[in-house]
């Protein structure tokens, strides 16, 4: 291996470790809050991807009518508290449950898509793919939510199941690209660096800095770290935590859907690929024990230089290489840890 060689596997490392690291980011915001180990987390990757592809095809994507589906259905299963509060939350019910989603969809199928400039299609395939965060939760997680680690971990692989089956109904067995954000292309030193690379990077470190702002200086966002260091005592101090799950999920779809329609334009991307991506940004979550933000970053970081190196020393074993990474992680844990038993 000569120095361009290594220079062009780093770049690739750092490219994907910058999308495992969005991820990882995402299941270590979600286990901490809801105490949920999020397995579903990679479809949102794969539903953002082929959601943008649908869109820019001129076709409709299965998701938009799962949007409706899932809208229909907690619209239905909150509407009698919601009239218990009054009228305005009922409308409020309605309007983000039943109204948006109908908008949406008058959107999708009123205009042409595909004829859009590439920003508002993206903004069109995240206002149709990020609401099911929420949703999701509400119907999966929220009735469930006192429930132990374990019972919660059986759920999120029936939803897993349950989305890559849809994934496969909606968007069928072939894989799809996307147009790059950008064509342009840099020679620094005998390396080449591709425009979307840069937006690869650029984007996920603009996410990561806005993450932290909104954890530092927002309501929201210290009433987020508040319920994942005690749930019970951010009960005592008027913290809604369903309000929080929702608002978790929200920001784990939000960063799922982007991710995927950031390396869309790189590989292709079919109806389960996101498992695997977030299978290896749950690799880097764990790294930081499922609780640290930086060192899950890091570790994810690690995971996407790793499989670059592996590529190219052993190919046919690189996700072997990948996912032994966390058995010596995992053993350093469990005896550097005190063992003590789940919180009631």
């Amino acid at each position: 291996m000569d120095l361009q060689i290594a220079l062009l596997l780093g770049q690739d490392g750092i490219v994907n470790g910058a999308i495992y690291a969005l991820l990882a980011l995402a299941l270590v915001l979600v286990f901490a809050v809801t105490r949920v180990i999020f397995i579903p987390q990679g479809e949102f990757v794969a539903y953002g991807a082929l959601t943008l592809a649908s869109l820019q095809a001129g076709q409709v994507p299965g998701t938009l009518w799962l949007l409706l589906a899932c809208g229909v259905a907690v619209a239905v299963i909150d509407a009698p508290a919601s009239l218990r509060f009054g009228k305005g939350r009922f409308a409020k019910l309605l309007g983000w449950q039943v109204l948006y989603p109908i908008v949406v969809a008058a959107l999708v199928l009123g205009t042409a898509p595909g004829d859009w400039p590439m920003a508002l299609q993206v903004l069109l395939a995240l206002a149709v793919v990020v609401p099911l965060g929420p949703q999701l939760y509400r119907l999966a997680y929220q009735p469930i939510a006192e429930a132990p680690v374990l019972v919660l971990l059986i759920v999120s692989v029936a939803v897993h199941l349950a989305l890559v089956g849809l994934g496969l109904l909606f968007f069928g067995a072939e894989g799809s690209r996307t147009p790059a954000f950008s064509e342009a292309s840099f020679d620094i030193g005998g390396l080449t660096i591709t425009g979307q690379s840069l937006w690869v990077i650029g984007a996920s470190a603009v996410l990561i800095v806005a993450l932290y702002i909104f954890f530092e200086k927002s309501l929201y966002g210290k009433a987020l770290r508040a319920t994942a260091v005690n749930r019970a005592g951010a009960r005592l101090m008027g913290i809604s935590t369903t309000l929080a799950g929702k608002l978790t999920f929200l920001l784990a779809a939000m960063i799922g859907t982007l991710s995927g329609i950031l390396i869309a334009p790189i590989t292709t991307v079919y109806y389960d690929t996101g498992f695997l991506i977030g299978l290896k940004g749950f690799v880097g979550a764990i790294v930081g024990g499922l609780a640290s933000y930086p060192v899950a970053a890091a570790g994810a970081l690690l995971v996407g230089l790793l499989e670059a190196f592996s590529s190219f020393w052993a190919s046919a074993f690189k996700e072997v290489i990948v996912f032994t990474l966390i058995i010596p992680v995992l053993v350093w844990r469990s005896l550097a840890s005190r063992h003590h038993e789940e919180e009631e």
